[in-house]
């Protein structure tokens, strides 16, 4: 009955622990005599709830607690009050622990395991809303207290067994141990132990041996729980889990021992121990024959007198293969091999026709194996009961099979082994299709391999063939050079065909280059073959085939254009690199070098740039235009003068333009010639060190490379101008 509370009476119990705690029991069983339970997880928030008042019982996770000095314990006395219990519970608990507890006033030190039904009791007791039954003359102590033992046994639902302790004599069992061995009372009770095991244990040992050291072992006080193998009366292997506590009674040495039929947990270990271990013979690729037969053998060692198979539907969808049946005789696995599936195809071929599980518990009268009702009776087969093992919702890979010898329907668990076997012998099965059709892709790669190694070599030897027609071609070009030069009609095309000669000499050099290294490659990737080839090398070598092919076609292709267009002069492109620059720096790397030439030459360079001018250019074709700008001024513009002046200026012309403008005082360009000056090969200095193309290829770097214009003025006697409107981005 509910004690009565005042309003000012404590009745709050505060629980503060960090750890999970069944706050729930706590709370049910004190919630009848009106208390409430505040549970918390920190100390502050307990510090909070105690400072508010009305608290009656403190119970505090020691780790909770603080240091050494359980500094939280001795706060909530402050806060409560002396007289307010609190009691410790400890995840470690320890004699010192206690100590420091007793000390700060500690109302009790417990396990954080101690059962929440006896704190409560205790709890209830120590504020006195329960009082202890009181001890009554008429009524039996625990010390007092006869148990007649015959009736505790037979009421046990454990099967319990009385032994006498050095005979090992069954002396007295319940009704739990005659169902769980088949035996009658008294038949047990004329046997000794060990008579009701194997006589061998699974490690090889005699039965009677390892048990006499299990009783040893608990005589000694060591573990009294062990696992032992025993017989059912029908021959069936029960595995057991025996609980022994020795017994004294006057002269009777006696052994209570408690088995647990414990053949259903093995079972599953066993079943999720084999599972593993198929799927990492799936993992490591084992052969499929080999999967399966080890999956039918888990199977059958998971339930009594069954025969299991794994059917394949053939690749034509239509008929059946054997995948596996290790137990099943061969000549039924023969007969049944290649029957084609159907609505009436016994229970394999059914469930994969319509893609469901079909049981068939009695084969000789089931309309279902009327085609093969005589074979499965030949093989004395009863029943059987087939999953179809699916892809998808409509691809069907096979049929998983259960066979009995005697009629039969399933049980739950039945179901669940078949469904566990079809899942891994699915996955065994898409596992190795993904295998052969990867198979399938490296011959193919192989073949892909071996034509573009054949198309590498013919790129090698058209290389080596172009290369001979380019030495013929250079060739040619140095008699052309000595030609023009003795005749001083184009003195500067030496050096141009240097020039050409040496990027005709790149491009050739690197398909050499790539297409020795692709021959050397092929007949490394043909010993690989010969010791087996990996995906990782075959993908690597066509990788490099693709690069490779790519290098010789590009430099192939170069090397022809530049043959093609030689009578074009064109800008060099190895100075053609795009970047973001201030226009100070390529003036600067232009100017530096030429001042000291000029001085010599009696001419003065003025500059009036605005370094700071950014472009997103082409730096390299940007100097050597304006380094033919400032020659052809010294050269053509200052001939047979002394002295005179050469102005290069820069600025922003707005709209995204940069206007540079190279001027001169020298004798300027006749009219007439204005026209023609950036005709290829137009000089009036022919014959002297003119080759008429200074012009020309500035003309094309700026109005090419660079995307801007280029424009002339001169005045003859007066000097000449030179324009130069560039966009600050070039184009792509």
């Amino acid at each position: 009955m509910m004690p009565p509370f005042s309003s000012d009476q404590p009745h709050t119990i505060l629980i503060a622990t960090s750890a999970a705690y069944d706050h729930v029991t706590l709370g049910k069983t004190l919630g009848r005599y009106g208390y409430a339970v505040r549970a918390v997880s920190r100390g502050d928030e307990a510090l909070t709830i105690a400072a508010a008042g009305g608290v009656a019982t403190a119970v505090l996770d020691a780790a909770l607690a603080g240091s050494a000095g359980l500094e939280l314990c001795q706060r909530l006395h402050r806060l409560c009050g002396t007289d307010v219990p609190i009691y410790v519970l400890s995840n470690a608990p320890s004699e010192e622990e206690r100590a420091r507890a007793t000390e700060v006033g500690a109302a009790a030190y417990l396990p954080l395991t101690f059962n929440a039904d006896d704190l409560a009791e205790d709890i209830l007791l120590r504020l006195k809303a329960i009082t202890a039954a009181p001890a009554e003359a008429e009524l039996p102590s625990m010390a007092t207290l006869e148990v007649n033992y015959h009736t505790m046994l037979s009421g046990s639902p454990d099967a319990i067994l009385l032994l006498q302790r050095g005979s090992q004599r069954v002396l007295d069992v319940n009704r739990r141990a005659r169902e769980l061995f088949g035996l009658t009372g008294t038949e047990l009770m004329q046997r000794q132990f060990p008579s009701l095991c194997p006589p061998l244990q699974p490690d090889g040992r005699p039965s009677p041996q390892v048990f006499g050291e299990h009783v040893d072992q608990v005589l000694a006080g060591g573990v009294q729980v062990y696992e032992l193998t025993m017989s059912h009366s029908s021959g069936r292997t029960l595995s057991c889990e025996l609980r022994m506590v020795p017994l004294d009674s006057g002269r009777h040495r006696l052994m209570h021992v408690r088995v647990v039929d414990i053949t259903r947990r093995k079972l599953a270990e066993a079943l999720r121990d084999g599972k593993n271990r198929l799927l990492e013979m799936i993992a490591r690729a084992a052969p499929l024959g080999d999967i399966l037969n080890r999956l039918m053998l888990l199977i059958e060692s998971q339930s009594e007198d069954v025969l299991c198979t794994a059917m394949l539907l053939a690749p034509d969808g239509v008929h059946v293969q054997v995948g596996a049946g290790p137990s099943l005789p061969p000549g039924y696995l023969a007969a049944i091999d290649g029957q084609p599936i159907g609505p009436g195809a016994g229970s394999c071929g059914t469930a994969m026709y319509r893609k469901q599980t079909v049981v068939v518990a009695d084969i000789m009268n089931d309309a279902l194996w009327r085609d093969y009702r005589e074979t499965a009776v030949r093989y004395g087969l009863r029943a059987c009961w087939s999953m179809p093992i699916m892809l998808d919702n409509d691809t069907v890979l096979g049929s998983f099979a259960m066979y009995y010898r005697e009629v039969r329907t399933p049980s739950g668990e039945d179901l669940s082994l078949i469904g566990a076997a079809t899942h891994i012998a699915g996955i065994a099965i898409v596992r190795t299709r993904r295998e052969e059709e990867l198979r399938r892709h490296r011959e193919h790669l192989e073949e892909l391999v071996a034509a573009r190694t054949g198309q590498l070599l013919q790129a090698k030897e058209e290389a080596e063939h172009v290369n001979e027609e380019l030495s013929t071609a250079l060739g040619n070009l140095s008699m052309t050079q000595e030609e023009l030069v003795r005749r001083d009609k184009l003195a500067a095309l030496g050096a141009l065909v240097a020039g050409v000669a040496h990027e005709l000499n790149t491009p050739i050099g690197n398909s050499l280059v790539m297409a020795s290294s692709m021959s050397e490659r092929t007949a490394a990737l043909r010993r690989d073959m010969e010791s087996g080839l990996r995906r990782s090398t075959l993908e690597s070598y066509v990788r490099e085939a693709a690069s490779a092919d790519e290098v010789v076609v590009r430099n192939l292709r170069r090397a022809a254009a530049l043959v093609a267009s030689f009578r074009h002069i064109a800008v060099d492109s190895a100075s053609s690199q795009r970047l973001r620059f201030v226009l100070g720096d390529p003036v600067a790397q232009l100017l530096q070098p030429l001042e000291a030439d000029l001085r010599q030459r009696g001419l003065t360079l003025e500059e009036d740039v605005d370094h700071m001018l950014e472009m997103d250019s082409y730096p390299g074709p940007l100097s050597q235009a304006l380094g033919h700008l400032i020659d052809n001024s010294v050269v053509h513009g200052f001939d047979g003068r002394a002295s005179g002046t050469i102005a290069l200026s820069a600025r922003d012309g707005g709209n995204g333009e940069i206007i540079i403008e190279v001027a001169d005082t020298g004798v300027g360009i006749p009219a007439a010639n204005l026209p023609r000056i950036y005709d290829p090969f137009f000089t009036t200095r022919l014959g002297s060190g003119g080759s008429g193309l200074g012009l020309y290829i500035t003309h094309n770097i700026v109005t090419g490379v660079l995307g801007g214009r280029i424009d002339a003025a001169s005045t003859e006697g007066e000097g000449a101008r030179f324009t130069l409107r560039l966009p600050k981005v070039a184009p792509l």
